[in-house]
């Protein structure tokens, strides 16, 4: 058998993620796997003629990066809207809607995505903006949206009457007229009106974002909403041999999903592909405590009026949970309020209670806030914590909403990953993009540096091995994948990501400076600086 390498990267410093060799200094890659791990003389074995050698210059080389918490295709389409995440006011808003209808005369709608929450108050600030077409545009946490006057007439919403489903509002003025603020499923009832990009449209704009992608050192995501369509526009692209990128899609399950309709979702964890994959589903117990739609213990510290009930009755998740676990299917729920977290696990142990225990790798997504009686039943109930740091206000002279929402006296209870990860806990980390940046540099200088909002609060920061370590060999088994990727170890999957600098020499505070000069996916060099 040949066993001379297509590429080799030596004079490295290599975080492997693999506990039984934790460093090495050069690895060899045949076709799509890692063929060996070891010394920069022991590479030479596999050298030929035709080998490409690259030269690691000490800097860090890791497993590449898993995000654990995504939407790919939701947040590559919105790519094709305004860009907001960078408004800080309402004339920055202006400039950027104003241009992206400029650039876009031919469209029917003006969207965009990524506002912060304080900016826009109601729908006459977008109407002096865009005065001819219906705006729409997205926060940040996709919990909430503003429409201006022609947009919500268009939805028949602007005059009482017409409302929302479920955990929906569609905020309106003393008068009953709707001031432009949307929330929760409300959204729909306007954003569903915008015309879906063509096939070739999702697909251009998929490839240009996974390529973005790459160039932050990210080879594979979890998705966090899916279906058979979604997961077939992936294994389509796959066929093409154009993905770049691992995505495993699960099938949203919703509140109006029947038990009939699950049946999605087993076909789905039939798709096994190399790069395109289903066997999940995925669950929202609450909103965003942005938008007072978070599941609480205790009310909220700003408006204890707002007492929402969740998403599901615990009896309701329950009954559905089952059936996906007895399908097989690994569950997803999204959790940002502490009474979210606990109604989820309380639904987990019932289900293990009716079906019995297996190695079913549930998780909850977000843990926002957790009571500390919850922390110990994640290990009790091998239940799995999936995190994204960047959610995390950096400090409290940000002026976020979030601190006040939440309150002083759960502050501590806040974003606790030390607290978490103490409990015998390996956190899946990830971005929720397009919520926040998918950069996973950002990720880390959140979790290494994130100051304490008040002085006696516990520190939740994390050290740079145990982020990366959540960001890969965790990451892998969080989604079933340890035997095949997140390590550097030979024969997994070479995905792969060379930095700038040697991550651990640099002080953490400066952990920003290093940025991706090759990505790796599949043995295939697909970013290079």
């Amino acid at each position: 058998m040949n066993r001379k390498a297509d590429i080799i990267i030596e004079n490295a410093r290599l975080f492997t993620s693999n506990k039984d060799m934790p460093q090495a200094e050069a690895v060899a890659v045949k076709g799509n796997r890692i063929i060996y791990v070891g010394t920069n003389e022991g590479a030479n074995a596999f050298k030929a003629a035709g080998t490409r050698v690259v030269d690691g210059q000490g800097r860090t080389l890791t497993p590449g990066f898993i995000d654990s918490h995504f939407h790919l295709l939701w947040g590559s389409i919105s790519m094709g809207g305004a860009q907001l995440y960078d408004a800080k006011n309402l004339d920055d808003v202006r400039i950027i809607l104003r241009e992206h209808a400029e650039k876009n005369k031919t469209s029917e709608w003006v969207d965009g995505r990524g506002i912060k929450y304080n900016i826009i108050q109601n729908r006459q600030q977008l109407d002096e903006i865009v005065p001819d077409r219906p705006v729409y545009i997205n926060a940040y946490d996709g919990h909430t949206s503003w429409a201006n006057t022609k947009a919500l007439e268009l939805a028949g919403i602007l005059q009482p009457g017409k409302e929302a489903e479920g955990n929906g509002v569609i905020v309106r003025d003393e008068n009953g007229l709707a001031t432009g603020e949307l929330r929760e499923t409300a959204m729909g009832l306007v954003s569903d009106l915008i015309p879906e990009p063509s096939e070739a449209r999702k697909r251009e704009l998929l490839k240009m974002t996974m390529a973005r992608i790459n160039a932050t050192g990210v080879t594979s995501v979890h998705n966090m909403n899916g279906d058979m369509e979604e997961l077939i526009t992936y294994a389509a692209v796959e066929d093409a041999g154009e993905m770049t990128l691992r995505v495993y899609v699960p099938y949203h399950v919703k509140p109006e999903t029947t038990e009939d309709m699950l049946s999605e979702a087993a076909e789905m964890a039939k798709v096994q592909g190399e790069f395109a994959r289903g066997g999940a589903a995925k669950f929202f117990m609450d909103g965003v405590w942005e938008s007072y739609t978070a599941l609480n213990i205790e009310p909220y510290a700003d408006d204890p009026e707002a007492k929402p009930d969740g998403i599901y009755s615990l009896e309701h998740f329950t009954r559905m949970a089952a059936l996906c676990d007895k399908m097989g299917l690994q569950i997803f729920v999204h959790c940002c309020g502490d009474g979210a977290v606990r109604r989820t696990l309380d639904g987990y142990e019932a289900v293990q209670r009716s079906n019995g225990r297996r190695d079913s790798r549930h998780r909850i997504e977000h843990i926002e806030v957790i009571h500390p009686d919850d922390i110990p039943r994640f290990q009790q109930l091998g239940v799995l914590p999936s995190m994204q740091t960047s959610h995390a206000p950096f400090s409290i002279s940000e002026g976020d909403v979030w601190p006040a929402r939440v309150g002083e006296g759960r502050w501590h209870l806040s974003f606790a990953w030390r607290d978490i990860k103490n409990a015998g806990n390996n956190i899946a980390f990830g971005s929720d993009w397009p919520v926040a940046p998918y950069d996973p540099m950002i990720n880390l200088h959140v979790g290494m540096n994130r100051e304490k909002w008040n002085p006696g609060d516990p520190d939740q920061t994390l050290t740079l091995e145990e982020l990366i370590l959540g960001y890969t060999r965790d990451a892998a088994y969080a989604e079933f994948m340890e035997n095949e990727k997140g390590q550097i170890k030979e024969g997994y999957l070479a995905d792969l990501v060379l930095f700038s600098h040697d991550l651990f020499a640099l002080p953490r505070q400066d952990i920003m400076q290093a940025k991706p000069v090759l990505t790796m996916v599949n043995g295939r060099v697909v970013f290079e600086a």
